[in-house]
């Protein structure tokens, strides 16, 4: 009896440590995927210049880019509820790193959009639902917020890890050697490249073709329409994508950074990235902490304090007089970092709170990344628009109140999901 109880829970331990490895693996693959597609958070204005275009062309790009991610993201549910997370995820790292090369020659504007265009496939069709449904499969009902938090922060840990090594290879070939802007440029762009290209057949071999909770679902025959119109009456699903679209709205915000503090406040465009980097360190402090709150606490409860911290924290960063040093900026820029960056480690554990069938859950997480990642679209246009039409830290000053504003309903949206949680804990009672 005692040996059956113990091999019990030997094997209760040997798939948590898998699960935990699985976990660890889809952290180093998030953590790849995405730095080079946005190394304008650290190297917006040397970008600028090495590819000889304007802010305004770079945020066409980055709009097509988010563009083709809200077109994807449905179909990238439905191919997720498909096909092996294992096989898209290598298949993004690969084409990613691909057209990294070719980003790497610092081609023409038109170029340019083509690589966007590309990444936008990688990074969102084959990638984005396959990582989100993966993770949410690996966790357990009362695990979700740890796993998101894990998730995140993980993978913020790897993009810190890595940025630090950029900005410390930039300032190298910059300063001790004396390169020009773009031939340093070029040397961080082949780090990220090396790493997505080692990663793809990694993440082949050391993931699993699906989970058993879901292959057991999947001998139910699907049907998109019937499936998505199921989803799309849930108000549930309505109340998480509005949580993630303010959240995430929150966290695009310190894109800006970088050109803000360059700009307007003397940095050098060392120091600039240094802070940003420093403030990439937040994200592993702030995700974790928020996923483990999260399943101890309350999910939407911990959601919805976090965003009015942030959104106020944001609102004050425009109150900093031009004469600030780099001391206060770090301050005030460190604690926004933690502060979203503990927003985007819960938002996506509020998934467990819409009760998904497993069978249609990638569908679900396409659906709610529509509604929440369409910032991606309509952000990068408003900040350009802004930016030209009110010259000075005008501007800036418009568009982070009007984001901070964003999140105070997010965490609304946030206490309504919560109430109706309850509500229907207490009708099954």
């Amino acid at each position: 009896m005692q040996d059956t109880l113990n091999s019990d829970l030997s094997n209760q331990e040997l798939s948590a440590k898998s699960r935990y490895i699985k976990l660890a693996v889809l952290v180093i693959v998030a953590g790849n995927i995405y730095p080079l597609i946005y190394l304008r958070q650290n190297f917006e204005i040397s970008i600028l210049e090495s590819f000889g275009i304007t802010n305004k062309q770079l945020g066409q790009n980055y709009a097509m880019l988010g563009l083709l991610y809200v077109l994807t993201y449905i179909p990238s549910g439905w191919l997720a509820d498909r096909v092996s997370p294992r096989i898209l995820m290598s298949f993004s790292l690969a084409l990613a790193g691909a057209l990294g090369v070719w980003f790497s020659t610092m081609p023409s504007f038109t170029a340019l959009q083509i690589i966007f265009a590309g990444w936008g496939i990688a990074a969102g069709l084959t990638f984005w639902a396959a990582l989100i449904k993966a993770t949410n499969l690996l966790a357990k009902p009362n695990e979700q917020g740890r796993f998101f938090g894990i998730l995140d922060g993980g993978r913020g840990l790897v993009e810190a890890i890595l940025a630090t090594i950029a900005v410390a290879m930039f300032a190298y070939y910059t300063e001790s050697l004396a390169q020009d802007t773009p031939d340093a440029l070029r040397k961080v762009i082949y780090l990220y490249v090396g790493m997505m290209l080692v990663l793809a057949p990694i993440a082949y071999f050391a993931l699993d073709d699906a989970q058993p909770s879901e292959a057991l679902e999947k001998k139910e025959r699907s049907h998109f329409w019937r499936d998505l119109r199921a989803v799309v009456s849930q108000e549930k699903i309505w109340l998480c994508g509005a949580c993630i679209l303010t959240g995430y709205q929150l966290f695009w915000a310190t894109y800006s950074f970088s050109a803000y503090m360059q700009t307007h406040y003397g940095l050098t465009a060392v120091a600039v990235g240094s802070i940003t980097v420093a403030k990439l360190w937040m994200r592993p402090i702030g995700a974790v902490a928020a996923g483990f709150a999260g399943d101890f606490l309350d999910r939407e409860r911990v959601l919805a304090g976090l965003m009015i911290a942030a959104s106020i924290a944001l609102a004050c960063l425009t109150y900093l007089p031009a004469g600030s040093g780099s001391i206060a900026l770090l301050g005030i820029v460190l604690i926004i970092g933690l502060l979203t960056y503990a927003v985007r480690g819960i938002f996506w554990s509020t998934l467990e709170s819409c009760n998904v069938s497993n069978k249609v859950k990638g569908l679900a997480i396409g659906l709610i990344s529509l509604v929440g990642y369409f910032p991606d679209v309509y952000l990068p246009l408003v900040s350009g628009y802004l930016l030209e039409a009110y010259d000075g830290k005008l501007g800036y000053t418009i568009y982070y109140s009007g984001i901070s504003l964003m999140g105070l309903l997010g965490a609304i949206a946030a206490w309504r999901l919560r109430f109706l949680v309850g509500r229907g804990d207490f009708e099954n009672r």
